[in-house]
């Protein structure tokens, strides 16, 4: 995982006043960690304690604490032969300048002290009053001797860029550099800096955990960059307040990582620079604002070093990346309603009788029919406007009929069947096809047979055809052109097949519960039943024979193939090694190697090469981040030569 940088927040037991004692609990710690990390984080004037009062104006202490800073640099080159392996150290300490003191972030690795950053703006107010001992204040970049013996740049204009093989730039601030309108984390961001590293000592007051979380999340989210926030811990002091270590990981505004107050003292997670450097090059407005730095000049620091070695991804990476994990309930019927207000819009626009949908007792045609019964009814039209059509042909079985004919009874549809039976078969005559030969235009006569019928009801009943396709057979082409391929209005169109299970099971349930009576134990069979467009005649036990997954492999690993590609814009090997973190870590899902690799080259393949049928898909409503439309968010030729992509 080339891309990926490893950062450690840690909140140290702090000894206030005591340098000596502060060293040796993040020495303790750098040694133990310095080989398993990138870049060690600490909080706000960790050298020292944050709660020192007027002990901050001791000679003394603003003496112990550049003694102690050169300390450190000197271990973060003891511990190791090659210095560019090990982790860099970020400090916060005191730091006396030209007769004023400032509260201040040092950055160190191997011996150096790279940056030494001190705090923009003061907070002075309600219980903080740190104006009565440091002086805050835009600080362009100055040369500065450390104890005579370390040269380093000092000012809040700094940004640190990584060297090697692996681009990163970092910039610091320190606590309420954050809270402010225009803060130097922000002007950093837009000037470079990919992750921005807050050393701070937030408090714990009621509400503020909420607060912090929304306020470092809206940070990472509007500035495209990771972002780490360290606070300091419960052995401040607590004369009048108290401390909870709360640390914070987000990477382009999602929490990745997090320590809750009065928890564990460090957290360590990987950020992921492909999704941030995607984002920045995608998201132009972003690029638009980074005249509003004015004409101060930021100055770059080149910092050596080779990231770790990382056997696995210390970040949660979930096999299934378009379906919700956390208020799952809640999240579906927010698709769902989305759908469900498109479909309607379009239904009020139309001022059509009615609407026709293809039911096969499959998940896709399942959610179109739930989403085409909520409409009709949210606009109070009879349960009947839905034209629920089952067309019965050579590979329909017993279990699929059977379930689309209860399901649309139990929503009240007009339920009509018609089996394409004899019309394929006259037409198989016409062009001269035999029947035993099952091959692609067996199935697609099938296919357009059906549409053609859609198609032809509605005319005939004065409304337009809901498509049933999903986003994973858009992206993989697995629909027949002119055939499934088209309709009116397709509501799946942006839902990924591992979430139109998710989402039918829980809108089956959510209509349970408002009373329609045993549509529960019929989604939940539809959801048992093997995805397959049913064309190739049954087994002989009148099971399914034609099982998609068999041919295509399983929609969750193309799922994630595609998530990674269309969002993030990652390369096939980065996908291909998350995949293999994801499956590590998951519980349900086991994938070897050889078949990841072998999967994803079919995703490729088919991926580019059915191009051609998205240029001319149906309208639907967008409802996640990931899009196939060609009129908005994928824009691709369909001559694409995509050897490279499948080595």
């Amino acid at each position: 995982m080339k891309n990926m940088v490893r950062l450690t927040a840690f909140s140290p037991r702090v000894h206030i006043g005591n340098v000596d004692l502060n060293c040796k609990e993040i020495e303790q710690f750098y040694k133990e960690n310095n080989k398993k990390t990138d870049i060690i984080v600490t909080p706000e004037l960790s050298l020292t304690g944050y709660t020192c009062g007027d002990l901050f104006e001791n000679r003394h202490l603003i003496d112990n604490a550049k003694k102690g800073l050169v300390r450190l640099a000197d271990k973060t080159k003891g511990y190791g032969t090659d210095g560019r392996d090990m982790a860099a150290l970020v400090v916060g300490l005191p730091y006396e300048l030209d007769g004023e003191l400032y509260n201040c972030a040092a950055f160190i690795h191997n011996g150096k002290v790279i940056a030494i950053v001190p705090k923009t703006y003061l907070p002075n107010y309600g219980e903080f009053y740190e104006k009565r001992w440091f002086t805050g204040r835009v600080y362009d970049a100055k040369e500065v001797s450390v104890c005579d013996r370390i040269t380093t740049l000092f000012g809040n204009n700094i940004v640190i860029s990584m060297s090697g093989e692996v681009s990163l730039k970092i910039g610091m601030e320190i606590c309420e550099d954050a809270w402010t309108p225009v803060s130097p984390g922000r002007l950093l961001a837009l000037n470079g800096a990919e992750l921005i590293l807050n050393l701070s000592a937030s408090n714990e007051v009621i509400g503020k955990e909420n607060y912090r979380r929304n306020l470092i999340g809206s940070m990472s989210s509007t500035c495209l960059c990771g972002y780490v926030y360290v606070s300091a811990g419960r052995y401040e002091s607590t004369s009048d307040l108290v401390f909870g270590g709360h640390n914070l990981m987000y990477e382009n505004g999602k929490l990745i990582a997090e320590n809750k107050p009065f928890s564990e003292n460090n957290v360590t997670c990987d950020f992921n620079l492909t999704k941030i450097k995607h984002d920045r090059i995608a998201n132009k407005s972003f690029s638009d604002c980074k005249g509003i730095s004015g004409t101060r000049k930021y100055v770059e620091v080149i910092w050596n070093k080779s990231l770790c070695e990382k056997a696995d991804v210390k970040q949660r990476v979930s096999m299934t990346p378009f379906v919700p994990t956390k208020n799952k309930t809640e999240r579906c019927l927010s698709i769902f309603n989305m759908q469900v207000a498109g479909l309607q819009r379009r239904i009020e626009t139309t001022k059509c009788k009615c609407i026709v949908v293809g039911v096969s007792g499959g998940l896709d045609s399942t959610l179109a029919l739930l989403v085409s019964a909520q409409a009709v009814k949210n606009l109070g039209l009879p349960s009947e406007t839905v034209v629920g059509i089952t067309m019965p042909g050579f590979g329909t079985t017993d279990r699929t009929a059977n379930n689309a004919r209860e399901l649309m009874k139990i929503l009240g549809c007009d339920i009509r069947e018609i089996s394409i039976v004899d019309s394929v078969r006259q037409h198989f005559k016409d062009i001269g096809h035999d029947e035993n030969v099952h091959d692609i235009t067996y199935e697609n006569c099938q296919a357009r047979e059906r549409t053609q019928i859609l198609m032809d009801v509605s005319n005939k009943e004065g409304g337009f055809v809901i498509g049933t396709g999903d986003l994973s057979e858009l992206a993989l082409g697995w629909c027949t052109y002119n055939g499934d391929h088209m309709s009116m209005y397709a509501v799946n169109t942006s839902i990924p097949k591992t979430l139109v299970r998710t989402l039918v099971d829980e809108v089956g349930h959510y209509l349970a519960d408002k009373g329609f009576e045993g549509i529960k134990d019929v989604v939940e069979d539809i959801i048992d039943t093997p995805v397959s467009p049913e064309l190739l005649p049954p087994n002989a036990d009148g099971t399914i024979a034609q099982k998609t997954e068999d041919t295509v492999g399983s929609y969750v690993l193309h799922d994630f193939f595609m998530y990674y590609t269309l969002r993030y814009g990652m390369t096939p090997d980065e996908i291909t090694e998350l995949c293999k973190n994801a499956v590590k870590q998951s519980d349900e899902y086991k994938f070897s190697e050889a078949e990841i690799k072998k999967w994803i080259k079919v995703f490729y393949t088919r991926f580019f090469r059915q191009q051609f049928k998205r240029n001319c898909m149906p309208d639907g409503v967008k409802v996640g981040t990931v899009s196939v439309s060609p009129r908005g968010d994928l824009r691709l030729p369909s001559e694409i030569e995509f050897d490279e992509f499948i080595r």
